[in-house]
């Protein structure tokens, strides 16, 4: 009877999944929250003109976020190495999407970006988990090869590179500067051969400054950037009220609510330029906060990385936490005018649902590989 009691007990212990990383959760919850209470914010005024709704927006993020909540928790219990087998399917799934968006896209602005299929989402998300999760296998599957050129560096970036012309020529850039930027770090994390790395770094970026300056659209944002005064009242049009929003938030904000560019004058003040209306309503500091939260999740998330069980999880946890950073600092790189608009979005901050759903759905993963490494609590 004793024997048969520890033989069970035995049983439940081995079924019972480890504990996830705390501090990486709260930090999750702190930042999805901080996103709706802003999006929130920035939205009711375009809710009311555009739908007759002040709640229109919001509603559906909160949706979008319970939804992506459960699928976050569904992820941190669904094992990692069982995306070594589905890198494939996924990868596939993605570029098909992306191919999809060519002859069946929905039109939007002059980019064909988004496919609605009952909803409307954008591929180019999807893809960017497809990426990490293809190069994650490639890279560990030819580890032992990995300064070899063909191996190490060829066949990823490659990948990657492919990922991000199919994006580019939606045209989407932002969501293809940011596929190379995933791809890059991965693979020197990955430990490819930096020098060769760096080549073919600075081979991209000369063919992508000589495509910038060759290409209309480009060479337009990039006018605007240098002196977006020199067309006021057309590609400078938004950068100038993004900054006059920042500017107006001055040290400690208007406070909550109180932005005056969300009225018609800031466009997109719900979506690629919400971190404008919260430097207006919140100040210096409460971007100061904003940027921090992101911080501490990002490094949280390279720590998990660093103590992940085995190289793949590792290279997926730092895929998603690139991801996540960079597309970060790109957001509020272009809202400050550090660098030409891109047209991309602050995570868990702007208006998407879909977008909202992916992010959850990838720090589920992150909080899985978190269950299996070597992380100290606190």
């Amino acid at each position: 009877m004793g024997t048969s009691a520890v033989a069970n007990n035995a049983k439940v212990n081995k079924a019972k999944l480890p504990p996830l990383d705390m501090p990486f959760l709260v930090l999750v919850i702190l930042v999805l929250i901080s996103g709706l209470v802003m999006l929130f914010s920035a939205s009711y005024a375009a809710g009311l003109s555009d739908e007759g709704d002040s709640m229109y927006y919001i509603k559906r993020q909160l949706f979008a976020a319970v939804i992506g909540v459960i699928a976050m928790f569904v992820a941190s219990r669904f094992n990692y190495r069982l995306y070594r087998r589905l890198s494939w399917v996924i990868a596939g799934i993605s570029v098909l999407l992306l191919i999809a968006v060519y002859p069946f896209g929905v039109k939007v602005n002059g980019a064909r970006r988004w496919l609605s299929i009952g909803v409307r989402f954008q591929p180019s998300e999807i893809a960017k988990i497809g990426v990490i999760l293809l190069l994650a296998y490639f890279i560990t599957y030819y580890y032992d090869k990995i300064n070899d050129f063909r191996y190490g560096i060829g066949i990823p970036l490659g990948s990657a590179l492919f990922f991000a012309g199919l994006v580019l020529f939606e045209p989407h850039l932002s969501g293809a500067i940011l596929i190379g930027i995933i791809g890059i770090v991965m693979i020197f994390v990955g430990g490819a051969n930096w020098k060769h790395l760096l080549i073919c770094i600075v081979i991209i970026a000369l063919l992508f400054g000589l495509m910038a300056v060759t290409t209309g659209y480009m060479n337009s944002r990039i006018k605007a950037w240098l002196d977006p005064w020199s067309s006021p009242r057309d590609d400078g049009y938004q950068i100038i009220q993004s900054l006059y929003a920042i500017g107006s938030g001055g040290l400690m904000g208007l406070g909550l609510g109180n932005s005056q560019q969300k009225y018609g004058y800031l466009p997109e003040a719900h979506n690629d330029y919400i971190f404008s209306v919260a430097c207006e309503e919140l100040g210096f500091i409460g971007a100061v906060v904003i940027i921090l939260l992101f911080a501490l999740l990002v490094w949280r998330g390279f720590r998990i990385a660093l103590k992940a069980e085995d190289k793949f999880g590792c290279l997926i946890c730092v895929g998603i936490m690139t991801q996540v950073g960079a597309q970060t600092l790109l957001n509020i790189a272009v809202v400050s005018n550090a660098i030409p608009s891109t047209g991309i979005s602050l995570p868990f901050f702007s208006y998407g649902g879909t977008s909202l759903v992916l992010l959850l759905l990838e720090m589920g993963v992150v909080l899985n590989i978190s269950r299996y490494s070597n992380t100290e609590k606190g």
